[in-house]
């Protein structure tokens, strides 16, 4: 009997463990595969592929703040330095010295783990708001190398971001397949669902783990933690690390898709604050509760852009007079109402909403 229950228990910590544990959700996982593939295809709207682009551009980003921020407890506003760091990577990798496209991608993510190596310590000995304080001082930071890096970064003016994106014969600035030319977005959209995908896989083996555990201890109780003999250091640094290479990782492609930045505008305090409303709204410590927020929050400002002037208070152009919003400051006042709402009426995000109807349906007819 005793090792009938001990085999049981085995089992049930096995199937926690698995990515994937039932038939229906390889069965999901497997529609999307298909969806990712059908839907860029079939669909030629520019604006809404544009906006699915940008939303998963984030997502990947979002994910290594939530692996720093839900998982191994760190607060950080400095993400939007690191995106800074991985653009003006490829600019200098991919444009200037042609890489091709794995290795100007590989270079941004590299450099991005270097410095977020460098950064980390002051984590072991800073927590909450001290951190965040410490890391929005990145943030500034890099606005002043940027502005001033003039030879990578073309200064105040911005500079243009165009390195190759291209594999073999494959170019997805102009991709043909099939003896069909597909638009831009579509080509894109090709190319970075899948690099979602690995990015989520990758992060989600990380968590399943040993570190992933480790960095949970960290985050709930990081002196019992270190009591029992997990390495607060190894795992503090290592969490900004992952972090700040999946962020420089996602700034490369946001620069090659975007195409120009500006330091000032591109690099700042808003896009560290969207971030945190990802993580926020689709579910801190969950990954594909990084990827639902980067949907949900992450189009927010071209949506917002495009239907501006069916918006009361919105102004379309600096001239107008009155009490007006600018885009920029509606987009702003969104975010914040949205971290707001979340905060109080679910702390744990869209994510949990899934968790919730999940069950429900997991235990129908018994569900209430």
């Amino acid at each position: 009997m005793a090792r009938l229950r001990n085999l049981n228990m085995t089992l049930k910590y096995e199937d926690d463990l698995r990515l994937f544990k039932s038939r229906w959700s390889r069965a999901a996982i497997l529609a999307l595969l298909v969806l990712m593939v059908v839907l860029p295809l079939s669909y030629t709207d520019t604006f809404w592929l544009r906006v699915l682009n940008l939303a998963v551009i984030a997502a990947i980003g979002a994910i290594g703040l939530n692996l720093l921020t839900g998982f191994a407890g760190q607060v950080s506003l400095g993400h939007a330095f690191f995106i800074g760091v991985g653009t003006y990577a490829a600019v200098y990798f991919g444009e200037d010295q042609s890489w091709p496209l794995p290795l100007w991608l590989l270079a941004c993510a590299v450099i991005g783990g270097v410095i977020g190596g460098i950064v980390g310590p002051f984590a072991l000995r800073l927590r909450g708001n001290y951190l965040a304080v410490v890391s929005l001082g990145l943030v500034f930071l890099g606005i002043h190398v940027f502005k001033n890096w003039e030879s990578v970064t073309g200064g105040p003016g911005g500079t243009g971001v165009n390195p190759p994106v291209t594999l073999g014969s494959l170019d997805f600035n102009e991709l043909s397949l099939f003896g069909y030319t597909y638009s831009r977005e579509q080509g894109w959209f090709l190319l970075i669902w899948p690099l979602v995908a690995v990015t989520a896989l990758l992060v989600k083996n990380i968590v399943r783990t040993r570190p992933g555990r480790a960095m949970q201890a960290v985050r709930d109780r990081d002196v019992a933690a270190e009591v029992i003999g997990v390495s607060l250091a190894r795992y503090k640094i290592g969490a900004f690390v992952v972090s700040s290479a999946l962020a420089a990782f996602a700034g490369g492609l946001y620069g090659a898709y975007s195409q120009f930045v500006t330091p000032e505008n591109s690099f700042n305090l808003p896009l560290s604050i969207t971030y945190i409303a990802i993580i926020i709204v689709g579910g801190v410590g969950t990954i594909f509760g990084s990827i639902i927020g980067a949907i949900f929050i992450g189009g927010v400002p071209e949506i917002v852009s495009k239907y501006s002037h069916s918006i009361p208070f919105v102004s379309t152009s600096p001239s107008e007079a009155g009490f007006n919003l600018t885009v920029f400051q509606l987009n702003q006042i969104i975010f914040g109402v949205l971290i707001v709402v979340f905060l109080v009426a679910e702390p744990l995000g869209l994510a949990a909403v899934w968790f919730r109807i999940k069950a429900y349906f997991k235990s129908w007819p018994f569900s209430y």
